[in-house]
């Protein structure tokens, strides 16, 4: 028994060194196996609804390939992110602007980077197809290869078509779908590249990340078919995203005011205006000199990248000198490339008119609608006030010298024309550089509905490179009237809103809603505000005590020989000290009228007076009169009762600029 035992454990490592030897001499089956991957991720902008992700990247290798002349095996693909996925409907039935691209095809034609060249896995051209059924994209072999020699070389020839962009279709909210690609194993050809573009993601719908982690936006791929075809990637889905807030908020606000040497001073903050003084009045023809330089609101991207221009052609139109409006066509068509522009990946115009690439007169397939544009909504516009800015800004940031500055181009105010220089497709405006000073676009009237008006500025260049920030002057403009309240006084300032542009609450892939979109985010700020005309006058000692009296005239001299335009207002009286025996000084009074321009409120303490002025016998202290209109002088007078034996007088002294500058309203000074 122990020798039939040896024996059999003698054969059975026999059998084991056969079965070795024979697989040696065997030629070697691997496994078809794909790696996805997604590189760096995009860095995404927490109040974008069609953001545009990072590619997908699937890395295949091993498998048996198709015999050539025969059909490739078909694949069906489904990719899901946990967001919505917002990419443009082009086409009936749901058909999608997302493509599956094998074997990096190359562009034969269109605009190629000069810093983009094939490799050996390029395909040399592009053929499309619409991957919605198991017919429309079947593929015979042309046997093992990659790229220009392999079955997804963008010709046609006695094997019929050979597809390698492929057009999918929205299966949900969350996935593209595509059905019957015919995916053939590269086995020892090299590496076959598969990769998954023009996913575009609501990144608003997930909001910023309370952590010192970004908000992250994963995808993950799928597959079945008639062929094994093993997909290896993390469980949790590949990262393409990471949510970024793209604008900082709030704005920032600043007067840039004209000093007294004439240079220009901002003061962080509201502009505070007067409805007496006019201002900007040179943005009026035959009118003189400015009172300030606009309200400069300065908004900054919240990341390098987050401000694009809508296609590359204006990145290359900067390059040679000029910058460039949107609409130009563009074949942003080299997979891959990163071309930081709102748009996506742009098949050449062959693909384009093979595949569904519009419908209901949308943008074709990877071609955003527009580049990244900033709105400015600002609310509580007094009447008789127009507000001017320029029809183009220069952006700012920390470029090197030498470096293209970015530009900002006014296309919009409320619902009419912002008046711009430059109007789509055109090059109007040389290209200006660091270390340069350039000056913004002329300035135009902003329409406005109301009380409100909003200004939109497109970015026609950013550097990809820089973190930009974008300072819009706003220039406030109007000639007093105060007789007709023009302007009308503002009991709260006017704000201003900066946000991306446009607005939407279409949350959904659509064949309709612009791309790029956008989700409200900030928050209004002041941005001016028009006070009432007013005058401040302190009567540092006034008594009605031990015998004494005071008289007190406060004139309001509006009614001039100069023009001025009369005003009318009324007084209030506020009093400061005691009363008779340490009782307290009487209550603030209001005239019970308004004192014309050319007239005088005339009061003592021991009688009171004119416009219902009550007496307040007994007080001694001082009395701070605040005056509804601008034009102010007072004059006090002290006696004994009677004025029998002595008496003294002295001017009311002026608690606005531009003498003691208490309270930051416009008076004059008093005289002696």
């Amino acid at each position: 028994m122990v020798d039939f035992r040896k024996w059999l454990l003698a054969l059975a490592g026999a059998v084991v060194l056969i079965g070795v030897s024979g697989t040696a001499n065997a030629q070697t089956v691997t496994t078809f196996t794909c790696s996805a991957t997604a590189g760096v991720p995009n860095i995404i902008r927490a109040e974008g609804i069609t953001e545009l992700l990072g590619d997908l990247v699937l890395n295949c290798t091993g498998g048996t390939p198709t015999q050539a002349t025969l059909p490739i095996p078909l694949t069906n693909v489904q990719v899901s992110i946990n967001t919505n996925i917002t990419s443009r409907i082009v086409g009936p039935g749901s058909v999608s602007e997302a493509l599956l691209l094998i074997d990096e095809p190359y562009p034969s034609a269109g605009q190629v980077p000069t810093t983009s060249t094939p490799t050996a896995n390029n395909a040399r051209t592009q053929l499309g197809c619409l991957a919605d059924n198991n017919t429309n994209c079947a593929i015979n072999s042309d046997g093992p290869g990659i790229g220009p020699t392999g079955s997804y070389n963008g010709t046609t020839d006695g094997n019929g078509p050979h597809y390698n962009i492929f057009q999918g279709v929205q299966n949900g909210v969350n996935a593209i779908a595509w059905t019957g690609v015919p995916i053939d194993a590269p086995g020892t050809a090299g590496t076959r590249i598969i990769r998954i573009t023009n996913i575009r993601a609501n990144a608003f719908q997930l909001g910023v990340s309370s952590t010192l982690i970004p908000t992250q936006v994963s995808i993950i791929v799928a597959v079945n078919g008639s062929q094994t075809l093993s997909i290896l990637q993390p469980s949790n889905g590949n990262v393409v995203g990471q949510v970024i807030p793209g604008l900082l908020q709030p704005p920032t606000v600043a007067l840039n005011s004209i000093t007294s040497t004439g240079s220009i001073s901002p003061v962080t903050g509201p502009a505070l205006y007067q409805q007496c003084n006019s201002v900007n009045t040179y943005l009026i023809p035959s009118s003189t000199s400015p009172t300030d330089y606009g309200i400069g609101v300065t908004v900054t991207e919240g990341f390098a990248q987050s401000w694009k221009p809508q296609s590359y052609a204006q990145v290359l139109a900067v390059a040679n000198g000029t910058y460039l409006g949107p609409g130009t066509p563009s074949f942003q068509d080299v997979p891959g490339f990163a071309y930081n522009t709102e748009s996506g990946f742009v098949p050449q115009q062959l693909v384009l008119n093979e595949l569904p690439d519009s419908l209901n007169g949308t943008e074709a397939i990877g071609i955003a609608d527009r580049g990244t544009q900033i709105q400015f909504v600002i609310a509580g516009v007094g009447s008789g006030v127009t507000l001017y800015a320029p029809s183009y800004v220069y952006l700012t940031g920390n470029y090197g010298v030498g470096t293209p500055l970015g530009i900002g181009v006014l296309v919009s105010s409320s619902s009419g024309t912002g008046g711009g220089a430059i109007s789509s497709g055109t090059s109007a405006i040389p290209v200006e550089y660091e270390g340069s000073a350039p000056a913004n676009g002329a300035l135009v009237p902003v329409s406005s509905t109301g009380t409100s008006a909003t200004l939109v500025y497109e970015i026609y260049y950013a550097n990809p490179n820089v973190q930009e920030s974008m300072t819009v002057p706003i220039s406030v403009s109007y000639t007093s009237n105060t007789g007709s309240n023009i302007p009308a006084a503002t009991t709260t300032p006017a704000t201003i809103l900066a946000e991306f542009s446009p607005q939407s609450t279409v949350s959904i892939s659509s064949s309709t809603a612009p791309i790029p979109r956008f989700g409200p985010s900030g928050s209004p700020v002041s941005l001016f505000s028009i006070s009432p005309c007013s005058c401040n006058l302190l009567f540092p000692f006034v008594t009605n005590i031990a015998g004494f009296d005071t008289g007190v005239a406060i004139a309001n001299t509006s009614v001039d020989p100069f023009g001025t335009s009369p005003q009318t207002g009324t007084v209030t009286l506020n009093y400061y000290g005691t009363t008779s025996g340490g009782g307290a000084a009487p209550a603030a009074f209001t005239t019970t009228s308004a004192i014309p321009g050319g007239s005088e409120l005339i009061f003592t303490l021991s009688n009171g007076g004119n416009y219902g002025t009550p007496a307040t016998p007994g007080f001694e202290g001082y009395i701070i009169a605040q005056a509804n209109f601008q034009f102010c002088h007072g004059f006090a007078f002290i006696s004994d009762v009677g004025a029998q034996k002595l008496a003294e007088g002295y001017l009311a002294i002026s608690l606005d600029k531009p003498g003691l500058n208490r309270t930051f309203n416009v008076g004059e000074d008093q005289g002696h």
